[in-house]
């Protein structure tokens, strides 16, 4: 192939293409026409003698060329900005929008901090909080372009598409009401005595703590399932309910809150990674974001155990409120 004779402007073109599979709105991403863009993929298709998007059930889709192309294609398009590319701006000047995609915890944690650092040191760059579909699904977003950062766990990663780091050792505390009846001489007993408040976004109503209660010949009633952390606090306040939750999902004021103990048989935590695609590790936004969220998460507190001397009075003539 003469490579003289190729248009890279096609090829950014393209990319958009694969990332929409859909024509109109791969010319509202790039500015152009649609005519303009469907003459793009015609000589995309052209180039490399095939399809690249077909007709299917509910809209246009990538053929198995067009797939394999996609990265490859980012890779080679972040490589070529990284040559041609102007020197680096200052912070202060870059206007960008970094785009990152977290569970409901870490996101109740960093959001915050974040765009108030961000205030301070690169007051242009604009941060969107994409929601979360699995680790699976986070990786893929990453080697696609459609997120740029991602926070979660991820347990294992492709350590040559992707940088991944750890930067938090996450553990497991018990939260209830300060005057909940089960907090005075807490025990695995008067934990299971009282529903519990289980986070699942996808509606689970087991968890592997479960598990862990069942080798032991021990179960749990869950009260009740929500699809986020936020959801907890106030649960905890109105009722007898129980939530065993990672330490730094709870509010900064949890404390003064809530009573808030260990777990009464060991719970393994967990580490939250920091990850991003290989073929970012020169945009200087996405670094400067991703050095602000290693910062806040190393640093982050999680909110003090109930000491015992501030324990409850036995509960006097009932077993907690309705």
């Amino acid at each position: 192939m003469n490579l003289r004779s190729i248009d890279l402007n096609l090829l950014v073109v393209l990319d958009a293409l694969l990332d929409e599979a859909h024509v109109s709105r791969a010319a509202a991403k790039l500015n152009l026409s649609q005519p303009a863009t469907s003459s793009a993929l015609d000589r995309c298709r052209h180039l490399f003698g095939d399809p690249l998007l077909e007709r299917g059930k509910g809209g246009m889709r990538l053929t198995p060329r067009a797939d394999a192309l996609r990265d490859p294609l980012k890779t080679l398009l972040a490589g070529i900005a990284a040559v041609v590319d102007a020197p680096e701006e200052p912070l202060a000047e870059i206007r960008r929008t970094v785009r990152i995609v977290t569970a409901d915890h870490p996101g109740i944690l960093i959001a915050g901090p974040l765009h108030r650092a961000l205030a301070g040191s690169a007051p242009g760059i604009d941060i969107v909080i994409q929601p979360w579909h699995g680790a699976s699904a986070a990786l893929e977003a990453l080697a696609r372009g459609a997120s740029d950062i991602a926070v979660s766990v991820f347990p294992s990663v492709d350590a040559a598409a992707f940088h991944c780091e750890t930067v938090l050792e996450e553990h497991y505390v018990v939260a209830m009401r300060r005057d909940h009846p089960a907090a005075r001489g807490f025990s695995l007993d008067g934990w299971l005595a009282y529903p519990h408040i289980l986070v699942s976004g996808r509606g689970d109503t087991r968890s592997g703590f479960d598990d862990q209660l069942s080798a032991l010949g021990r179960s749990r009633r869950v009260g009740i399932v929500v699809p986020s952390f936020l959801m907890v606090p106030p649960l905890l306040e109105e009722s007898d309910l129980i939530a065993m939750m990672p330490s730094h999902c709870l509010p900064a004021d949890a404390a003064a809150r809530f009573h808030v103990a260990r777990p009464p048989i060991p719970v393994p935590g967990f580490p939250l990674h920091i990850a991003w695609h290989r073929r970012r590790e020169k945009d200087r936004a996405v670094r400067h974001v991703a050095d602000m969220l290693r910062d806040l998460l190393a640093g982050a507190d999680a909110p003090a155990l109930t000491p015992a001397s501030a324990r409850p009075a036995p509960p006097a003539g009932r077993s907690g409120r309705p």
